[in-house]
């Protein structure tokens, strides 16, 4: 019996309204990837500057190739959950005002052999018939894991399948978990340049919560460097989430803005956990837990 698959369509994303500067607290990631955002924005005015012309061959036409130099054929984005991997991706291509294709590892999971390899190639069949777009997966590890002659043949020929496809076209991907990927990838000529993007200092976390922050209304209390100071190892994403927390707390308890109180509480609610009122010692607990151990002394 023959099962008739759907084939999936990618469709491109046209006019990224995300830009370098709505991604904050990555200032080192930022600049890593500017000289690609160069190109991208206008690579007939970059090759002119040159005495490049345009070939049409995607990257091996940079103006950043005229001492013998290359940039790579992949950027891989590495960090924690949250730290805003796919936003610096949206970044890219928002500020060289180009399209581009956002899909997942886990599109090109299949238990039926061929059927992720066959995606893959109509991915990059589809970008190839536009000049200069960006692909972007995010989740690689989902297909790109280290290989054993055990693995099943499907994960094999999606993963063979996306390193041959690599070519002339901006390919950044992105992992939490570099250790887990396939050496295959890694290696110079594939995902040649490792991107980290990791969770903001404390000057990250202070922009990030001033970018929040002005999106509602704030009590005259509010110190954003003593919360960015409190907040250490919180991703982009906890803080968001933090201000959301202290705004829903405030709206319910009547007030007419969020306060430092307000922001407080819920940071110590992501850091801690929901505070546990049941479990407060009565007075006649300590009492006795004092003379035991007045007893034992």
């Amino acid at each position: 019996m023959y099962v008739a698959l759907a084939s999936t369509k990618f469709q491109p994303i046209i006019g990224s309204s995300t830009t370098f500067k709505d991604v904050m607290g990555v200032d080192e990631a930022k600049a890593e990837l500017e000289e690609i955002t160069q190109y991208l924005r206008d690579p007939v005015a970059n090759a002119s500057d040159h005495s490049y012309s345009n070939t049409g061959k995607g990257l091996f036409s940079l103006p950043f190739t005229c001492l013998g130099g290359r940039l790579p054929k992949g950027v891989l984005l590495v960090g924690p959950p949250g730290t805003g991997k796919t936003m610096l991706a949206r970044a890219i291509a928002g500020e060289a005002g180009v399209p581009f294709f956002l899909t997942s590892g886990s599109e090109f999971e299949e238990m039926l052999v061929g059927v992720g390899a066959k995606r893959m190639r109509d991915l990059f069949s589809t970008a190839k018939k536009h000049s200069l777009w960006i692909i972007f997966i995010d989740e690689i590890d989902s297909f790109g894991g280290k290989r054993s002659h055990i693995d099943a043949s499907y994960t094999r020929m999606t993963l063979n399948q996306l390193l041959v496809e690599m070519d002339g076209i901006v390919v950044i991907a992105a992992t939490n978990f570099l250790e887990s990927l396939d050496k295959s990838l890694v290696r110079p000529g594939c995902f040649d340049r490792i991107v980290v993007v990791p969770s903001p200092d404390v000057e990250g976390r202070r922009q990030i919560l001033e970018s929040y922050l002005s999106k509602i209304l704030l009590a005259d209390d509010v110190d954003v460097t003593i919360l960015a100071r409190g907040t250490t190892g919180l991703s982009g994403a906890d803080l968001a989430n933090l201000v959301n927390i202290a705004a829903v707390k405030a709206a319910n308890d009547g007030a007419k803005a969020v306060s430092m109180v307000d922001l407080e509480h819920a940071k110590d609610k992501i850091l801690m956990g929901v505070e546990r009122k049941s479990s407060v010692i009565s007075a006649k607990s300590r009492r006795l837990a004092a003379l035991h151990e007045g007893a034992m002394h």
